[in-house]
């Protein structure tokens, strides 16, 4: 009895199916779901491609057969019509683009941002921000002795400076070359050995996809990751400020440009070149061609022999896996290693205060105002009379720089009720604990403090 091939099998199954006459019923062009293959793992190949810019030199090891190129292609699409002409301090002409169209670096809504100076309030602030606040929330605490009730955390940021373009150190060093030879070397074996077997329909999928990728992972590797953040004018006064979340604050001290690259930054990417139109033109010709590798594919793979579409689909397979590989990658710990390099790795020394009231004379002792009511009312709004007697007798003290001690005779002026007596005497207490532990702390908190 003749058995046919399993193959002939295979593509009679479907056709068998149809009884009545169709319009090219008796080509040999086949499609089935084999080269389908390659339209999955596109969110895994674009996290491959948007660690180029993290990891040096992931922009050299891309050459192989990488998955999911139609979306791919797509996102390449946006981050070409996201760029913008600019001009560097060289005067040289640069192209900006948006990462949040391609890389998702941006996105999270930060905490809410008040400037102590000037007052400016931002209710909410940018994804730089979320980072650094998470940053800043995973950091070793000192709890300051007192009062009990709601722990709320302060988190003390010097920051000094923002490191030059030439200086920072935007790369987050991981071996990943090792890693990377597996895929380029499954690629380029499945390849050869289709043509070997002179299966030129795979052969040549596989070689394109090779390039194609390849070529993608150069051309976004040419461009450079940068923190972009508002300029300041020159000689502008430090502009600290304060990020408010919902277990406590974070105190801002610091150069305006410091500051501003945290509340106010994004990244982006730069691409340098004499002609800045030619990177664009770069990014859309690999969007085209990515399209192209994707419907390649669908038409090609069917064609070949099933030999071939295994080659294939090995080769899709092992670079799906290494670009998973590569998304399971915490990528929020990638940027914040980054934000924090580009700060110049600042101290963030944290502390625990039992009380919101403790906490905000804390606040208020570290920031050394001249004149605290502003930052003290924004911080504590409750104003009923035993709360203004409060508040008045502490800016009184912190205006003058002197101890936060009282007694009872302190409020016997005011004539309070044996309530609201009360509750001086324990908001008093919770000053007296912020006061001790910041003076035991004082050194840590303010390096170069004025004078008392």
């Amino acid at each position: 009895m003749y058995i046919p091939p399993l193959s002939n099998a295979l593509q009679a199954v479907p056709r068998a199916m149809v009884t009545g006459y169709t319009p090219l019923a008796n080509t040999k062009f086949i499609l089935n779901s084999t080269g389908v293959a390659g339209l999955f793992g596109g969110e895994e190949a674009i996290v491959s491609i948007a660690l180029v810019h993290i990891f040096g030199e992931r922009k050299w090891f891309g050459w192989y057969n990488s998955p999911g190129s139609y979306i791919m292609g797509i996102r390449f699409s946006g981050l070409a019509y996201s760029a913008v002409p600019s001009l560097s301090k060289d005067e040289q002409e640069d192209v900006q683009t948006d990462l949040a169209s391609l890389f998702e670096y941006h996105g999270r809504k930060g905490p809410k941002f008040r400037a102590v100076h000037s007052g400016s309030t931002f209710p909410e602030t940018g994804h730089l921000a979320a980072l650094f606040m998470r940053e800043c929330i995973e950091q070793r605490s000192t709890r300051i002795s007192g009062r009990e009730s709601q722990a709320v955390s302060v988190i003390i940021a010097n920051l000094d400076d923002v490191l030059p373009l030439d200086k920072r150190s935007m790369k987050y060093r991981r071996r990943v070359s090792l890693y990377a030879s597996i895929p380029i070397l499954v690629s380029i074996g499945t390849c050869t050995a289709c043509s070997w077997y002179h299966d030129w329909f795979s052969f040549a999928v596989i070689l394109f996809g090779i390039i194609v990728n390849g070529v993608s992972c150069c051309v976004i590797g040419s461009g450079t990751l940068h923190l972009m953040y508002p300029e300041p004018a020159q000689g502008s006064p430090s502009r600290d400020g304060i990020l408010c979340y919902d277990e406590g604050v974070i105190l801002l001290k610091g150069k305006e440009k410091a500051v501003n690259a945290v509340t106010r930054g994004r990244f982006s990417l730069l691409f340098k070149c004499k002609d800045a139109r030619r990177s664009v033109r770069f990014i859309r010709m690999c969007s085209v061609i990515l399209v192209i590798q994707a419907i390649a594919q669908l038409i090609l793979v069917p064609q070949s022999s099933p030999f071939g579409q295994l080659m294939f689909v090995v080769s899709v397979a092992v670079s799906w896996l290494y670009n998973l590989r590569l998304w399971s990658f915490d990528k929020e710990k990638v940027q914040r290693h980054i934000l924090m390099d580009t700060l110049g790795r600042p101290r963030l020394p944290k502390y625990i205060l039992g009380t919101r009231t403790s906490m905000v004379i804390f606040v208020l002792l570290a920031l050394d105002l001249d004149d605290p009511k502003d930052v003290m009312n924004f911080l504590l709004p409750p104003n009923t009379r035993a709360w203004k007697i409060w508040k008045e007798a502490v800016i009184t003290r912190l205006k003058n720089h002197e101890k936060l001690s009282f007694e009872s005779s302190d409020w016997d002026v005011s004539s309070p009720s044996e309530q609201e007596r009360k509750l001086l005497e324990t908001l008093s207490r919770d000053a007296q604990d912020a006061y001790d532990g910041f003076q035991q702390y004082k050194e840590q908190i303010i390096p170069h403090s004025k004078t008392q």
